[in-house]
């Protein structure tokens, strides 16, 4: 169904698929839609009264997810036969198969740069995938369940994953590390979605609910009830203004952003100074690497028992939550939240240019990654010092041991 959200207007009812439709996309430009069905079938849609659809056939197994690449020239498809596929738009045909996952793949998303391909599977992985070489450069393993739903932040430098053990991880793919854990659901996580700022995450799941993080301080802010069932699938716009969800009640809901209790052009223009501008990854930043398993105890930073959507209950105890790093510019960011930028060709107070201010910028953003690797190296000095310690103080037991029995 095609929607549309003037008042009074008819919405489009598009027959095609012969089972169960399991995702959706338009196109960027918007003249294109994308579906993805059980029946093995991806149909690209005419957005038009008429529904003039034609049908695009890889696939040996129901079709999970389909996703546009940032210019609308590319398709990537993830499927239960277990391979990711990427399809010409225009010529309307398969340009190559991505089959390293040994279990159903779940969802398969494309980079904002369209350079990398995301997936999730039910073999617990979520893999990384150079989208010119055609191979998987990273692999993170979780061991306490698989990713139902995967997708990049604005910025294309990390990944996120929603989770089946009801938790949402947050994956940064230049380190290679576990940035945010969060337990915030009672029931599987079936879909996430960032806001264009790339600073808030809505999830839905399964529990009934959904709730909304705020990335930078590392904590939940909302839960919203309106689902009488599982929430299947939810999507902020592409302003951000707006979001909506899809439950197993048969509802789609539409919902309009109010994080703060002001004037919404004051909460747009605190979101624009709050944009996150890291440029996306390197391909040499991340590739290649080895699988790097993470167990579920590392970095939780969102913990809660139920939050209201209401301002009055935000206050509730049961909000517990440790700050978490999104990302070496993080605190740069905040003082950006806390000082108005001032527009101008060069600072007469000080002689700065641009150039040379956005240059030292980039100079402390990597300063600040370098002190971030080395607390990352002196904490596992640390736990090797442990162990090693503890290594030689079971050799000196046992040596005690073996003298006494002699």
């Amino acid at each position: 169904m095609i929607w549309n959200l003037k008042p009074q207007s008819r919405a489009f009812r598009f027959v095609g698929h012969v089972e169960a439709v399991t995702s959706v996309q338009f196109s960027p430009d918007g003249h294109l839609m994308a579906s993805a069905s059980q029946d093995r079938t991806v149909r690209l849609w005419i957005p038009c009264i008429h529904g003039e659809s034609s049908a695009l056939k890889a696939h040996t197994a129901p079709v999970r997810s389909v996703n546009f690449s940032h210019d609308g020239q590319f398709l990537v498809t993830a499927s239960n036969d277990k391979s990711v596929k990427v399809w010409s738009v225009h010529r309307q045909r398969l340009l190559f198969s991505l089959s390293q996952h040994t279990h159903w793949v779940r969802c398969a998303k494309f980079s904002p740069d369209g350079r990398l391909i995301a997936s999730c599977s039910e073999d617990k992985t979520v893999k990384i995938w150079d989208a010119a070489n055609k191979i998987c450069i990273d692999s993170f393993t979780d061991y306490e369940g698989f990713a139902n739903y995967v997708d990049f932040n604005p910025s294309g430098t990390c990944v996120v994953s929603a989770g089946s053990n009801h938790t949402v991880k947050l994956w940064d793919i230049r380190m290679n590390k576990l940035l945010q854990h969060y337990r915030v659901h009672r029931g599987g996580v079936n879909c996430v979605s960032f806001h264009p700022s790339g600073n808030y995450l809505i999830t839905a799941s399964t529990d009934g609910t959904l709730k909304i993080m705020d990335l930078l301080e590392g904590r939940l802010i909302y839960t919203l009830h309106g689902h009488k069932g599982p929430v299947l699938s939810v999507a902020f716009s592409k302003g951000g203004e707006k979001f909506a969800s899809g439950g197993a009640d048969a509802q789609v809901l539409l919902w309009k952003t109010n994080f703060d209790s002001f004037n919404y052009k004051e909460v747009l223009k605190q979101h624009i100074r709050r944009i996150h501008t890291d440029d996306p990854p390197h391909l040499l930043d991340i590739y290649p690497r080895s699988p790097h398993p993470h167990d579920g105890q590392s970095q939780t930073t969102g913990s809660s028992n139920g939050v209201s959507l209401f301002k009055d209950d935000m206050s509730s105890e049961d909000l517990r939550y440790r700050p978490a790093l999104f990302s070496p510019a993080s605190s740069r960011r905040r003082l950006e939240d806390e000082v108005e930028p001032a527009v101008c060709t060069v600072d007469k107070r000080i002689g700065i240019s641009p150039a040379l201010g956005n240059a030292l910028e980039h100079i402390v953003e990597q300063l600040d990654v370098l002190t971030l690797t080395i607390s990352i190296l002196e904490q596992r000095l640390t736990l090797t010092e442990d162990k090693l310690k503890e290594c030689l103080e079971n050799q000196h037991k046992m040596l005690l041991q073996a003298r006494q029995g002699e």
